[in-house]
Formats: structure tokens, sequence, C-alpha cells
């Protein structure tokens, strides 16, 4: 680290050695400036080459969609390309049918508008995930440009509003944006998407889980022993298993990444550390993070929880009361430092043992090590009790000080589609 760098970091332990995943690394694109645009469009010479034309600038796209769409002119001054012209209008039908766009508030000219960005985000994403752009399948396209795209620009419009708060002169910190959804729901796969994007776009972003905050396998241990007979404390998961001095110090640190040469580490917890029952990771192997920063992405199961009355979540389980006295301090803990939510609703909290059942069995097929169904039921059953006590004020409440902070609620279905 040189000398005009600083480094933020929050406490480290030493603990076992995780594995870790590496982010998609893609060769920098030649630029294009649309003439009409504010937005850089990225000519990348493959798709020229598979498709068998030249890039050609998104402004293009843009007005041919304003012609066919609002008001086509007896003659249109904007020719060439029937193939691509029509491949575009294709998209631009397909994305106005998107379920998320009413209560985005994108209307069919606001997407035509900024179509050269939802192509742009589209094509990013569909390398990123090893998708042929130019032959997508109807589900491919679904949740590229029905789900990943507008939930992204949902957040930059999140972002602008944030930054307009300020003056130019100070320091902005990082929007953090709280998505909640259950395990299994795509919640990681989205965020890992919408992280990618903006990193694409030129914007720093960092993701964090509450699985990252975990205890230390030692301090599990621990509080297992100081609560006998209780499952849901038994192993890691519900309120009452994370280190939450440890989260809130690492969130403060990441609100005050605001300028260059700023970095710091982000935490990791290894789920497959002694034997399952997880460990945090060793702090060498953090991934690191450099201001300034414009996003942080806090995804978890039960962010947004609220706690309830003892005699309510005593009827669902005895058991989580103690877990309920918990969630107390998860609000003053982490909820406040979420300024935009995104909460992805479910229709039934047994599709969580559906999704788990279908990873473990994708494992499988994989030759890797994977849990039997009884083991999977086992899994989610401690999760469940939460679900059901919780679930329902989430969903018709929200999260707290809903009048403050923006939300997105996206019902999907056991597809785990956007409805």
């Amino acid at each position: 680290m040189g000398s005009g760098d600083l480094f933020l970091s929050p406490p480290a332990y030493n603990m076992a050695a995780p594995s870790t995943i590496s982010h998609t690394s893609r060769s920098p694109l030649p630029i294009v400036r649309s003439q009409h645009s504010p937005f850089f469009i990225p000519a990348d010479p493959s798709i020229a080459s598979k498709s068998g034309r030249q890039p050609q600038p998104a402004a293009h796209w843009r007005y041919s969609l304003f012609r066919r769409f609002a008001a086509p002119p007896a003659n249109p001054i904007f020719p060439s390309s029937p193939a691509l012209v029509s491949s575009v209008d294709d998209v631009f039908k397909f994305i106005l049918a998107g379920p998320l766009l009413h209560r985005m508030g994108f209307t069919a000219g606001k997407v035509a508008d900024g179509i050269d960005r939802w192509l742009l985000c589209g094509g990013y994403l569909s390398r990123l995930f090893g998708i042929n752009e130019l032959r997508m399948t109807e589900p491919e396209k679904a949740r590229v440009y029905h789900y990943y795209v507008p939930v992204f620009l949902w957040c930059e419009e999140q972002v602008a509003r944030h930054s307009s708060r300020f003056g130019d002169a100070d320091e902005v910190p990082p929007l953090v944006i709280g998505v909640s959804a259950p395990q299994g729901s795509g919640k990681t796969t989205l965020v890992f998407a919408l992280e990618f994007l903006f990193r694409q776009t030129g914007r720093n972003a960092a993701t964090l889980s509450i699985d990252d905050f975990y205890l230390t396998a030692d301090e599990q241990a621990k509080l297992r022993r100081e609560n006998p007979g209780n499952t849901l404390l038994e192993f890691r998961g519900n309120a009452g298993t994370h280190d939450l001095q440890f989260s809130l110090n690492t969130l403060t640190a990441l609100k005050k990444l605001t300028k260059e040469g700023m970095k710091m580490k982000l935490p990791r917890y290894e789920k497959s550390a002694h034997g399952g029952r997880g460990d945090r990771a060793d702090p060498s192997t953090w991934p690191e993070v450099k201001g300034p920063l414009t996003v942080v992405l806090f995804e978890g199961w039960m962010l947004g929880f609220k706690p309830l009355p003892s005699e309510v979540v005593k009827a669902v389980d005895p058991q989580l009361e103690i877990v309920n006295r918990n969630l107390e301090a998860y609000n003053v803990a982490w909820e406040r430092f979420v300024d935009a939510w995104i909460v992805i609703k479910i229709k039934d909290p047994n599709c969580v043992f559906q999704w788990r059942l279908q990873a473990e069995v994708a494992m499988r097929e994989n030759g890797n090590t994977s849990m039997s169904n009884e083991e999977v039921l086992d899994f989610v059953s401690r999760y469940l009790p939460a679900y059901k006590a919780y679930l329902p004020i989430l969903y018709s409440e929200g999260p707290r000080e809903l009048d403050k902070e923006p939300l997105l609620v996206i019902d999907i279905d056991e597809d785990r589609n956007p409805l």
C-alpha cells in the first residue's frame, strides 16, 4: 500500500482458510459516444463478427424506435439496417410487456428514450451469463429485460436521487440498498448482476450479505451450549447467530469510503468449513473494494424483519421467542444504514425447500458434495418459523421508516420470475 493510500478495515480474525468466488473479467471495449445520448456505448467487435454487421450508435436505435412507435414520418431519414431495427423493435416490445415497469414508473416513452441504456446493460449481462444476445430464448430475455435490467435502472435512479442531496463540494457517501429475499429466491444472482452492471458502467460497488457477519465457529459453538435444545440457534441463520458489532464496524467503514485512494476488505463467510457448519473466512482471502464507493448492495434472507409481540411468535414456535428478542438489536445495527429497499416477495415459504432441493440435486449431478433430501428438510425447517412469523408483516408493512426510504417490491413465481 502506497503512502498516499487510506486503508479502512473492520477487525480482523484468524479463521479457517476458505474458497473464494472470482468474478468474470472482461477486456475493455472501444467506446462510441452516441451523438444524442449522454451514455457511453461500447462498440464490441466480437458482436460485429458474429452478426456480420458493424456496431451502430445507440442514437440510431433509439430514434428509429421513436419513429416506429411514436410518430413515424412519411419519409424516414434513418435508413439502413432493417434487420437491426426489427431486432431492436422486438426487444422494445418485449421490454414494455415486463411486469415491473409500472411499479417503477417506466413509461413507454421513458423506455424508448433510454433504449440505448437497456441494450447496453442487456449486452453486458448476456456476456456475463454466457447468453447469445442475438438468439436469446424467451426465458433468457425475461430474466434480462423483465428483471435484472429494470431493477438496475431503478437502482441507478436511487443513486442519482441520493447524490442530488449533496453539494458539489460534499463527500457523497455510498447509497446502501437493502435486498431482502428468502433463501433460494435468486437474490445472490440478482445482486451479483447489479454489482457487475455498476462496475461495467464505471461506478465502484460493494456487495455484502448478512451471512458475512455470522459468528465464528467457536462463537457459534458457545451459543449452542448456552441455548441447549433450541434448534433455531443450534446452527447459523437466525437472529442471534451474527456478530452485530462486527457488522456495524464494517458498514460504518463502507459509508466512509468516499475518496480516491481509500480501500478496505469485505468480510466473507465460508459455509463449507467444519463439515458444513461454517466459519468466517480467513481475512487474507477477503475481496478488496476501493473508493470512492457509489453503492453498497446489502442482501439477506431476514433483512427487514421486525420484532413482534412475544405471544405472536410463541404461537408460531416457542423456540422463536429468544430469536425475537435478539431481533430488536438487528434493527439498530443494520437497518439504519439502509437508504433504499428491494423486497423479493414469494407466495409460499415452502418454496424455499424446493429451491434448496434443486440446488443440492444440481450439486450432486456435478459430482459435488451435497445434502440428502432429509438433510435439506432439516436445514430449511430451522428457518421456516421465522418466515411464517415475519414475512407477512414485511410484505404488508414493508421495512421500517418507509416514508423516508424508497421501496421496490418484486413478486416472483416458483421459477423465480417476476410477476
